[in-house]
């Protein structure tokens, strides 16, 4: 109920698309971009279900809360059969006397309505009741901001796990090409058999590597579909790549000073709590006020040996005062209570606002390290790259040996590794950091 309809009906067709997919038993994977990502998580995982749930539960209770305000109308009827009568002794003129009083057939039916006039208490639980709709949709909001993190993060660690099988596949391929090309030169005499075996060591040491970065796509794709709330055996798959938010990093330009956690969610949640306390107290003192009802009561009787009976109509209307007076200090003591609670409750607001900043300013901190590290890696990447094609064409040429080429490679895979992970480590730590600071998730609108 919070998404628009236009994002609701492209997560519908995503899904369709997953359901169609699953009963035709087809292979065909279907390609998500991190928005359908984070739009499907929104739709599908429970732990948001439950929280729209929560809202709407709160939303009737306090629907109830306020039903004490209006008259509470009931309609009785009663009816009784005397088995036996009941016999009354009474003395007339010295002379004892037995009599049966009552009638077999004893009915009664009435209307009767009472509403509190003034109720203090009354009152201010209303307010305690919005105040529990308040909590419950901050806390919707904490788990719909917590599962976009989690969606962002588990995306990327696809797009890593991506880049990686990439650089070791390209490893792989090198190391096969430099195989194939030392074990022609081996055969006709240009290269010692040393060399011909520490090419095949590199080139079988190259296997394992592509094949666990492969298993590790398969499980961060798995690790994604869980936190998404979709079946597991579903085949999709990502689109986009970590070059893609380049652009994004090196344009950041966070200052600690500029960011703020008053919209951070616990913070708030721990805010709304406190004025629940102030509330509570404010109810319990109105407590001592006294309160007023007014109630009214329409009845019929009748009673007879047989049911051809009279009814007797009576009617009632009544104002009830109530003064409290004594109740042993409970309502003191409910009020000192209230108060230790609220004390205790302002320091873990203190403590949670001063841990709040500590980990504002390390992720500050920590992604100004990764946009270093990446700029450090980007002009290593390029050097190494030109050292690796430098280095292949002197051992084709033969002025190189294997362990200069061998060297050249391990550095070209560092370097590429090294700026694949910056990335990621920056983009995980803006996903944290936008959790932290409470950043609403906006949809894009294309």
């Amino acid at each position: 109920m919070f998404r628009h309809n236009r994002f609701i009906l492209i997560v519908l067709f995503v899904l369709l698309a997953l359901k169609h997919s699953n009963i035709n038993a087809q292979n065909e994977k279907v390609e998500l971009t991190l928005s359908d990502a984070i739009e499907i998580a929104l739709s599908e995982s429970n732990s948001i279900k439950m929280a729209d749930y929560t809202i709407e539960k709160t939303g009737y209770a306090k629907k109830g809360a306020y039903a004490s305000l209006y008259p509470n109308i009931n309609l009785s009827g009663d009816y009784q059969r005397t088995i036996k009568k009941q016999v009354m002794a009474m003395d007339f003129g010295g002379q004892a006397m037995d009599i049966e009083v009552g009638k077999a057939n004893n009915i009664s039916a009435g209307l009767s309505a009472s509403m509190p006039l003034v109720n203090a208490q009354l009152w201010k639980s209303l307010k305690l009741s919005a105040l529990d709709v308040e909590v419950a949709v901050e806390q919707a909001r904490s788990s719909r901001i917590s599962m976009v993190s989690q969606v962002k993060q588990s995306f990327y660690a696809v797009l890593l796990s991506k880049e990686v099988y990439y650089v070791y596949k390209e490893v792989y391929d090198n190391a096969a090409k430099n195989f194939e090309d030392t074990e022609k030169k081996y055969k006709v005499g240009e290269v010692s058999e040393y060399d011909y075996l520490r090419s095949q060591v590199t080139y079988k040491n190259a296997e394992p590597n592509v094949y666990s970065s492969e298993c590790a796509v398969e499980l961060a794709i798995w690790q994604l579909k869980a936190v998404m709330g979709i079946d597991l055996a579903t085949e999709i798959d990502v689109i986009g790549s970590l070059d893609e938010f380049t652009e994004e990093m090196l344009s950041s330009s966070l200052v600690y000073d500029s960011l703020s956690i008053e919209n951070n969610s616990e913070l708030k949640q721990l805010d709304i709590q406190q004025s629940m306390i102030d509330e509570t107290i404010k109810m319990t003192k109105y407590q001592y006020i006294p309160t007023l009802s007014g109630s009214f009561a329409y009845n019929f009787m009748a009673m007879g040996d047989d049911f051809n009976i009279k009814w007797n109509p009576y009617s009632v209307i009544g104002i009830s005062l109530n003064i409290p007076i004594f109740d042993g200090f409970s309502k003191h003591n409910s009020i000192k209570q209230y108060k230790m609670e609220k004390n205790i409750l302002n320091l873990t607001i203190e403590d949670t606002r001063r841990n709040l900043n500590i980990a504002l300013k390390n992720y500050n901190d920590q992604m100004g390290t990764y946009i270093k590290n990446y700029t450090a890696a980007e002009s290593t990447l390029a050097v190494a790259q030109k050292s690796y094609d430098i280095a292949e064409k002197m051992y084709e040429c033969g002025k190189a040996t294997l362990l200069e080429l061998n060297d050249a490679q391990l550095a070209l895979t560092q370097a590429q590794l090294t700026l694949n992970q910056a990335i990621y480590d920056f983009m995980v730590a803006k996903a944290s950091l936008d959790e932290l600071t409470g950043v609403d998730y906006i949809p894009n609108e294309e």
